[in-house]
C-alpha cells in the first residue's frame, strides 16, 4: 500500500510544485514506484513533468467529478520517471461541482484506494489555497509535507495550515499528520532566513527536515524544459538537495513502518 503525501501550503510561491515534482522524481530515481497527482488547477506539475495540458484523454477533473478511475486517467510521464494524474483548466470549476456530490471530501481518497497498491509513494500537489480541492488532498493523505520559505510571514501562514490540518484530523482523516516541513529557497547569507529557520526548529523540532532546498537558478529553469531538475542538471545544488530530501523521507518512513 502506498504512502500518500499531500504537499500543501496555502501561500503561493513557496516551492510547492517544485517540491512535488522533484521529490517524486528523486524517489523514482531511488527505484521507488511513484504516482504524482496534480490537484492544482494551474497544472504546473503536469507541464513540469513533460506533459502538455490538454494532450491527455482524461485528467484529475474526470476522476473527481465524473468518476473515471484513477488507473484510466493516469499516464506515464517518461521524462520524469513516474506516473502522473494530470490537471487541466477544467479543474478550475471543480470546487463548485464537488459541492453537488455526496461525500465530496473523499472523492480523491476513494479514487486513489483503487490504484495505490501499485505504488510506494503517491504525492499530491495541492493548490495554494485551503479550498475543497486541498481538503480532498488532505482527506486522502497519510501525511502532509509543507514547503515554506524562511521569511517574515511564513510562520503566520504555517499556523493557519496547522490549524486546518488539525480540523481535517478531527473530522475527516484521523490518521493525518505533518510528515515534515521543508525549508525552500534557502539563503544562509540572509539573517532573516536564519532567524526564521531557528524559530521553525524551536517550535517544530524533528518535524523540520534537515535537508534545505537552496535558491538555485537551475532549479528555476527546469520547469520550462518540462523535466525535473534531476534530468536537467543532475550536478546542480538543487538536484543534490532534492535527492537528499528523498533519502531523508525514505529513512523517516521506514523508521515509522511506512514505505
Amino acid at each position: 500500500m502506498a504512502l500518500v503525501l499531500a504537499v500543501a501550503n496555502q501561500k503561493g510561491g513557496v516551492g510547492k510544485t517544485t517540491t512535488s515534482i522533484n521529490l517524486a522524481a528523486s524517489l523514482a530515481a531511488m527505484q521507488r514506484e511513484v504516482l504524482l497527482v496534480d490537484l492544482d488547477p494551474q497544472g504546473n506539475a503536469t507541464t513540469g513533468s513533460g506533459i502538455q495540458k490538454g494532450d491527455t484523454e482524461y485528467s484529475i477533473y474526470d476522476v473527481l467529478i465524473d468518476g473515471v478511475s484513477a488507473s484510466e486517467a493516469m499516464i506515464n510521464a517518461e521524462a520524469a520517471g513516474y506516473h502522473l494524474l494530470p490537471a487541466t483548466v477544467d479543474l478550475t470549476g471543480a470546487e463548485i461541482e464537488l459541492l453537488e456530490i455526496t461525500e465530496w471530501e473523499y472523492r480523491l481518497k476513494n479514487a486513489l484506494q483503487q490504484a495505490s497498491d501499485s505504488y510506494d509513494y503517491v504525492i499530491i500537489d495541492c493548490p495554494p489555497s485551503l479550498g475543497l480541492l486541498t481538503i480532498n488532498g488532505l482527506a486522502a493523505a497519510d501525511a502532509v509535507i509543507i514547503p515554506m520559505q524562511c521569511e517574515y510571514y511564513a510562520l503566520e501562514g504555517l499556523t493557519a495550515l496547522v490549524d486546518t490540518i488539525s480540523r481535517i484530523t478531527g473530522k475527516l482523516n484521523p490518521a493525518l499528520h505533518i510528515g515534515g516541513i521543508v525549508r525552500t529557497m534557502f539563503d544562509p547569507r540572509n539573517s532573516l532566513t536564519k532567524e526564521v529557520s531557528n524559530d521553525l526548529m524551536h517550535h517544530f523540532g524533528d518535524t523540520v527536515f534537515h535537508t534545505v532546498i537552496p535558491r538555485n537558478v537551475r532549479l528555476a529553469e527546469a520547469p520550462s524544459y518540462g523535466v525535473p531538475i534531476l534530468y536537467y542538471d543532475k550536478q546542480s545544488r538543487g538536484a543534490r538537495a532534492y535527492l537528499a530530501l528523498a533519502g531523508e523521507l525514505v529513512r523517516r518512513t521506514q523508521s515509522t513502518g511506512n514505505g
